[in-house]
This record gives C-alpha cells, sequence and structure tokens, in this order.
C-alpha cells in the first residue's frame, strides 16, 4: 500500500454514493477514489465520468484483485456483503462495507473472523460515530451534564411512501435480502449509535409484524433492551404510521437529552435549572467524517470508532430484535 496516496476502489454506485459517502473519498487527504464497479456498466460509467474516477472494472473480481487497489468500499445491497467482503479479505485489502455489515449475525461474525485472520482493518460505514453533534452528546454523557444515565427511549414513525404503496420491487422491502424491511434499513443507525453512546447491549427482546401488508418484510417493529452497564432501553419503528417523528430522549438522575438520528434537529439538554439547544449541522458528504477516521486509524494509528466487530455487535441486536 502506498500510505502517501491509498487508492479506493468502490463496488456499487447507487443513491448512497452520489453525494454521502463517494466525495468524502476525493475530499480526505491521502485518500482518492481511483476506481468503480457496478453490474449496470452504463451506469458505472456515468457516474465515474459524473465524479472524476479514472478506472470502471468490468466486475467487483476485477476491481478487488488490481494490484494498483489499495482499499475497497462495498456499497452494495446487504445480501451480497458476505461474498464481496470475503473476497477483499482474501486479496489482502483493507475494506469499508456500508451498513448493515451483512443481513445475518452469522454472516457478520464470518466476516470479522476472515478480515481477524487476515490482519486488515475493516469498518463499517455507521458514519454517525464520527459526526460532531453525536460525539458532542457523547461529550454530555459523560461530563455528566445529566447525571446518572437511567434510561433511553427511540421512536421513529414513517408514512407508507409511494413506492411502497404501489407495491414496486423494492429490495428494503423483500424479506429474503431485509427481513425486517426498513427496520433493517434505518434502525440499525441508531442502534448501532446507542452502542457507541452508552455501551454494548446484554439483553434484547422484540416483536415484529406487517400491518399493512404492501410487501414481504415487516413494517412495525417494537424492542427493549438493557446495556452491560445497566441503562434500560426501548424503541419503536412503524414505516405505516401518519406522520414523521424521529425521536430520541435519554434520560438522567438530573436531566434529559432530546435528539434525532436522522433529522438535523437541535440536541435538547434540559435540566432543573436549565433549558438548552444546541445547534451543530451535518456536513454535505454525511460520510466525510467517517472516513477521515480511515484516514486517520491507516495512517496516524488512531481508532476508528466503527469497525467490523462494532457492526457485528449490532447486527446480533437486530438479530435478537427480528428473532424474537
Amino acid at each position: 500500500m502506498n500510505t502517501n496516496m491509498i487508492r479506493w476502489g468502490m463496488i456499487g454506485c447507487g443513491a448512497v454514493t452520489e453525494v454521502k459517502s463517494g466525495p468524502a473519498y476525493h475530499k480526505v487527504e491521502n485518500f482518492t477514489l481511483a476506481a468503480v464497479t457496478r453490474r449496470d456498466q452504463a451506469l458505472a460509467h456515468d457516474y465515474a465520468t459524473r465524479h472524476n474516477i479514472a478506472t470502471v472494472y468490468v466486475d467487483a473480481d476485477a476491481l478487488i484483485n488490481d494490484p494498483s487497489i489499495d482499499a475497497v468500499y462495498i456499497a452494495t445491497p446487504p445480501d451480497s456483503h458476505k461474498e464481496l467482503a470475503l473476497k477483499v479479505a482474501q486479496a489482502g485489502k483493507i475494506c469499508c462495507v456500508e451498513k448493515p455489515l451483512a443481513p445475518s449475525y452469522a454472516d457478520c461474525q464470518s466476516i470479522v473472523e476472515a478480515f481477524e485472520t487476515a490482519e486488515i482493518p475493516l469498518f463499517v460505514a455507521y458514519y454517525r460515530r464520527s459526526l460532531p453533534r453525536f460525539n458532542h452528546v457523547k461529550q454530555l454523557l459523560e461530563n455528566g451534564d445529566i447525571g446518572d444515565i437511567r434510561h433511553i427511549s427511540w421512536h421513529l414513525n414513517k408514512p407508507a411512501n409511494p413506492m411502497d404503496l404501489s407495491q414496486q420491487y423494492n429490495w428494503r422491502t423483500d424479506k429474503m435480502i431485509a427481513a425486517g424491511g426498513y427496520f433493517d434499513d434505518l434502525a440499525s443507525h441508531g442502534l448501532d449509535l446507542f452502542a457507541y453512546l452508552l455501551g454494548d447491549f446484554a439483553t434484547v427482546k422484540g416483536v415484529g409484524i406487517n400491518q399493512q401488508h404492501l410487501y414481504t418484510a415487516l413494517d412495525a417493529v417494537s424492542a427493549c433492551w438493557l446495556h452491560t452497564n445497566g441503562v434500560t432501553g426501548c424503541g419503536s419503528w412503524n414505516f405505516g404510521g401518519h406522520s414523521r417523528q424521529d425521536k430520541v430522549v435519554i434520560y438522567g438522575s438530573q436531566g434529559e437529552i432530546h435528539f434525532s438520528v436522522f433529522d438535523e434537529a437541535p440536541i435538547e439538554v434540559i435540566t432543573a435549572d436549565k433549558q438548552q439547544q444546541i445547534v451543530i449541522e451535518n456536513p454535505t458528504n454525511i460520510q466525510l467524517y467517517h472516513v477521515d477516521n480511515m484516514r486517520k486509524q491507516l495512517l496516524e494509528g488512531k481508532q476508528h470508532p466503527s469497525t467490523g466487530v462494532t457492526a457485528a455487535h449490532t447486527g446480533w441486536v437486530m438479530s435478537q430484535i427480528v428473532a424474537s
């Protein structure tokens, strides 16, 4: 690997890579997005032209095995993550996988074990662990601004979207790819963040149902859990409700912190003697800090907050909820 410039290849050029992630690999010092591939070669060439990427590979194997590529970003649907990640590990290359790491906990473990055996860094794009707004929440908790932490709750409610109502195919709601539907796609972000803020989960229980019958996956899920440090938690996620809601409350012995996982709402700190609103905007390319933290680990030795191990723990949490 050329430590002066790490050349990334990206597998998959979907919507998440247009603004959220792809451009960050160009903007971060010592990184460059040198190559892409996807099944539709016309779309791959279109993406490469628009994003000034030099090389388009005919398939994932060609990209992974090119000796000029130092690291691989897997930005494909979750059901392909295991197969691709194992090939990257076998090729001996650094890897970042889009979240969730894999659809099942067993597959997450297989991926983590492959990279541990090869002694190669594995990152997962749970980028909220790197965002300044959530690290500010973490600092508030660690500073004791609301006393001892007692409980966390999250409610996410969204109406069915036009694609749902038309019953057009969507891999995100195909139970063969994502048994939990939008829960798999969205709840993993928050649950992973809660493990980062409050420590690992010890016990998790959940229930789920398909209330609307618009697709094969679940559309309503509820859960309760216990963190290893004794903090309790609960969550509910409904994708057929009337209004959009995204509200997290962390309850402490001396106050509360309110924030949103997805919305850029202000962080609210409420105690007996004050009520404060804190606005911290996200970057345009929301994975920018996540990508820069990969650079810091690879070139400066600073531990990245989102690894295969932490993502596999989130995979275990998700599997416990859906299995229940």
